[in-house]
């Protein structure tokens, strides 16, 4: 059984001025208190890989297995970078009765000039939404960006999480470096780092085939 959650803020998930891993890591806690759930395998990719990991160190009793996609448990890429792609956002203007694909291209032309990455745009372009004939962002831009601080860098822990853990990274995305595996080590000695080649950030929607087979191959190893 799979199940997908949408982070506070994302999706179909509640917005809330609080956006911190604790409260998103709490999240995750009170639905499976919901659903009876007494353990699980997590994956998470980006912010909801530090998620991920903030529950399997806050709770190791309820992760059985542990998957980080694309994302160490350090500080992140500068802010300036990610707010910029959220003023970017927050200055699309499209009319009224426009379609489905013509609102999309128009808002892709004019992110283009601040996120070139094509892959990132469609990404951020699954968050355009029509409510009520007017196109809308259903992520909580205000929230993201009041706690970017807190988004790009991740809580302090002392005590290890003593599970089976892979950190499965793009090989041509930064975001799981060399320099990164001393902490790796310190809170996950169980851990497995592996890259897939020619995957950038978006891991999964790069390489789907060979994103499936690490992730599988991971969840059988004894």
């Amino acid at each position: 059984q799979v199940l997908t959650l949408d982070a506070r803020n994302h999706g179909g998930s509640p917005h809330s001025p609080l956006m911190t891993y604790e409260a998103m890591s709490l999240d995750v806690q009170h639905l499976l208190t919901h659903l009876g759930i007494t353990k699980c395998i997590l994956l998470g990719h980006s912010m909801g890989g530090k998620t991920a990991m903030t529950l399997a160190l806050q709770r190791p009793d309820l992760v059985e297995r542990l998957i980080s996609v694309d994302i160490s448990p350090v500080s992140t890429a500068p802010v300036s970078e990610f707010s910029a792609y959220i003023s970017a956002m927050k200055s699309v203007k499209i009319p009224d009765g426009l379609s489905r694909s013509a609102a999309r291209q128009l808002a892709d032309d004019q992110l283009r000039p601040v996120v070139q990455l094509p892959q990132l745009r469609q990404f951020l372009l699954t968050n355009l939404v029509e409510v009520e004939g007017r196109y809308t962002w259903r992520v909580n831009l205000e929230a993201i960006s009041h706690h970017l601080a807190d988004i790009m860098n991740f809580p302090v822990f002392h005590k290890p999480y003593p599970g089976p853990t892979l950190f499965l990274g793009g090989s041509k995305s930064p975001y799981i470096s060399s320099k990164d595996y001393p902490e790796i080590k310190r809170l996950f000695p169980k851990a497995n780092v592996q890259y897939i080649e020619g995957a950038g950030h978006i891991v999964h929607q790069d390489k789907f085939e060979e994103f499936i087979t690490a992730v599988l191959n991971f969840l059988t190893a004894p």
